[in-house]
């Protein structure tokens, strides 16, 4: 079992910035590859980005390719994204995710791959 628990969320202006953390607690991180997801009022949730066991390899959703950063601490048992050029649209509940693995280079936008999931954090990015 592992608890995840985000932070980092908040309120802020079209074109800001912010780094959302996932905090994980309970086995060993880098047996995790790591997973963000969204959902947005009304809507599915959608993928976001995920990391490697390693943070060797990454990939992240179309629509936040080149303003979204991945990346991953395994002393600190944390994973970070960080958020630029935030868009209204990008305004969502923000979940991390782990999917425990043997494959070192695994990563995966699908949902039924992540076995534990935090409880969220709000972004709001305002016009």
């Amino acid at each position: 079992q592992v608890q995840l628990v985000e932070s980092g969320g908040g309120l802020v202006q079209a074109g800001g910035s912010l780094r959302l953390s996932c905090a994980a607690s309970g086995r060993t991180f880098s047996n995790y590859a790591m997973g963000w997801f969204r959902q947005a009022p009304g809507k599915e949730r959608e993928f976001v980005a995920t990391i490697s066991r390693s943070g060797g390899n990454m990939r992240y959703a179309d629509s936040v390719k080149g303003r979204f950063t991945l990346s991953r601490d395994n002393a600190e048992n944390t994973v970070y994204l960080q958020m630029n050029s935030l868009k209204p649209e990008d305004t969502a509940v923000y979940y991390c995710a782990a999917s425990l693995t043997a494959n070192p280079l695994l990563v995966s936008s699908m949902e039924n791959v992540y076995h534990y999931w935090g409880q969220g954090t709000q972004v709001t990015v305002s016009s």
